[in-house]
């Protein structure tokens, strides 16, 4: 499957990390979904689902049921993985964090930022969801704060978004726009004009690395894959509203150290 994988150079070269921001080919769900779903909360056949999400374990040299995934909300609450559990007892969280060896962590997005989070020294690794709630509510802050408390140190953290929807497709509302302006004046530097009245252009990329380089954290990536511009690699939430499609497939980025 490593041609269907985006890799970080920076996390693999961490030693005994293995992670994947996992496109949508080389699994064997099919229209609307096809081809590699991994979302267990979409209208997808759900034995496809498992096999998508057992080829994704593989590749992360981990048992399926080590993969594993929250029931994410779009809030800042990060979990404290101990242990696998089962699709239908998922806590409703946007983050993970572990220092478990062999249990890989899984964000589904599909226009949202999946990051992976690693210090490699304490064995501490993390998976946060930041959709633009999460984002400036702090799920990024949470998950680094997480990871302390199981050892982590923020110098020593590298995260790494993934695909995620660009600023030139992300167009948004006037009562959006000024959430962020409410929270910090600065934040208007990730907006932009739209050539809709009244709307914006909103970078979602290039506020969730800034909140990921003002944590304090060691190394930061942005790997600059636009899920709603690249139809053949990716899902898209946003282009799939936009054609009045019924549901829309879910990506999956997942790291582990084994």
């Amino acid at each position: 499957m490593k041609k269907n994988t985006i890799l970080s150079s920076e996390l693999s070269s961490l030693s005994g990390i293995k992670h994947g921001f996992f496109t949508r080919e080389g699994g064997v769900s099919t229209n609307l979904y096809n081809s590699l779903n991994a979302g267990q909360g979409s209208s997808d056949v759900p034995e496809n689902v498992a096999e998508n999400r057992s080829r994704v374990a593989g590749a992360l040299s981990v048992l399926p049921q080590n993969l594993v995934s929250v029931h994410q909300v779009h809030s800042d609450t990060v979990a404290v993985v101990t242990e696998p559990w089962q699709a239908d007892n998922r806590p409703k969280a946007d983050s993970m964090v572990t220092n478990v060896p062999n249990l890989a962590l899984g964000i589904l997005t599909a226009d949202c930022g999946p990051v992976l989070f690693a210090d490699s020294t304490a064995r501490v690794i993390g998976a946060a969801h930041a959709g633009w709630k999460g984002a400036v509510s702090g799920v990024l802050e949470n998950t680094v704060a997480a990871m302390e408390k199981l050892g982590a140190k923020r110098k020593n953290i590298t995260a790494c978004l993934g695909m995620t929807i660009s600023q030139a497709n992300y167009e948004v509302g006037q009562e959006f726009f000024e959430q962020f302006l409410v929270q910090n004046t600065n934040n208007k530097l990730y907006f932009k004009p739209s050539k809709t009245p009244g709307h914006h252009m909103f970078d979602l990329p290039a506020y969730i690395t800034m909140r990921l380089t003002q944590a304090g954290i060691g190394t930061v990536k942005n790997l600059n894959f636009c899920t709603y511009a690249d139809e053949q690699r990716f899902f898209s939430y946003r282009r799939a509203t936009h054609r009045n499609e019924p549901d829309y497939g879910r990506h999956i980025s997942a790291i582990a150290f084994v």
